[in-house]
């Protein structure tokens, strides 16, 4: 239950293409492939914990059933990025007859943005050769970051981020099975917290859920340590009036007490702003101060500075209000 196929335990684990929530479409085309007994290489591209290595799993055991194990092979490319494992993992498997009536055995490349080029051009030359006895998954968070020739050989599926609907979905389903009440204003800060991450959901149910069988709000807070939008909301209050010092004392307080990183501040600030009484113009100004200040701390800038220069910014754009 921590990430890629193994996002869900065995009491949870998918049999069924409905299983995969917030995909619609692309079970409706990817099942359809499977059911022929005969699919093209694949490219699966979208943001962390949607799906992806879960839909790849369900592939496999729906083509190969109690003989998924001898014909699937799964490379994290994050892991094994050089051409040396393309040339030699890769294709010695791919070169080597399936076991059962499926003719051809699958690999499941997951990371594959994170192939190097040289790695990228070695494997277009296997996906093509060896195309009778071998399908490709590939699965990315950029569809760009892969070379034309691979994605040219591939049916290309984007995932989307969940909603809170698909996300409420797993949180039902896990806590009917594990005997775990989730009051609806915890469900509501772990969506927030999730950001449309199955993975991360679950994860924070988990970490709960070993805390106490009841999770509440205040639970959820504590163990995903994000910046409470009321205490966010009393800094910029205060630096809207034109306090600054007692504006960047809370500031300090937040951080400090409650160990909050500057990027995480950074995006409760960027979430409250649109609740400020301020011109819609305001806002966008302040966006944008916002977006600069995030860059320079990803940069390398040190964290508490930025974010007293952002709530200086806060105060002048007070002041000409």
């Amino acid at each position: 239950m921590v990430n890629g196929s193994e996002i869900w335990t065995e009491k949870y684990r998918p049999s069924l293409f409905s299983e995969v929530v917030g995909q619609d479409e692309i079970i409706k085309r990817v099942g359809s492939l499977v059911n022929s007994m005969n699919i093209p290489h694949l490219l699966f591209a979208g943001p962390a914990g949607t799906g992806k290595s879960t839909l790849a799993l369900i592939i496999v055991k729906t083509l190969y059933k109690e003989n998924w194990r001898d014909n699937y092979l799964e490379l994290n490319a994050s892991d094994e990025r050089g051409i040396q494992i393309v040339r030699e993992k890769v294709k010695n498997f791919a070169r080597t007859k399936s076991l059962g009536d499926v003719p051809f055995k699958t690999i499941f490349l997951d990371e594959a943005d994170a192939l190097t080029p040289e790695a990228q051009q070695a494997l277009r030359r296997i996906m093509e050769n060896y195309s009778t006895t071998c399908r490709f998954i590939l699965s990315c968070n950029y569809s760009s970051k892969i070379i034309d020739p691979i994605q040219s050989r591939c049916a290309l599926f984007r995932f989307k981020i969940l909603e809170k609907k698909d996300i409420q979905k797993v949180m039902d389903k896990i806590s009917k099975g594990e005997n775990i009440i989730i009051e609806p204003s915890a469900a509501e800060i772990i969506y927030e917290g999730s950001e449309g991450d199955c993975r991360k959901c679950i994860n924070i149910l988990q970490s709960t859920a070993s805390v106490s069988p009841s999770i509440t709000k205040e639970l959820v807070s504590t163990i995903i340590s994000s910046a409470k939008p009321k205490d966010i909301r009393i800094v910029l209050d205060y630096a809207l009036s034109g306090d600054f010092e007692k504006s960047r004392e809370k500031l300090l307080d937040i951080m400090l007490k409650e160990s909050i990183s500057g990027q995480d501040v950074i995006k409760a600030v960027q979430k409250e702003i649109w609740n400020l009484p301020v011109e819609p113009e305001l806002k966008v100004r302040l966006t944008e101060k916002t977006g600069e200040t995030e860059f320079r701390i990803v940069e390398g800038s040190d964290p508490f500075i930025q974010l007293q220069s952002l709530l200086a910014s806060f105060v002048l754009a007070g002041i000409a209000k």
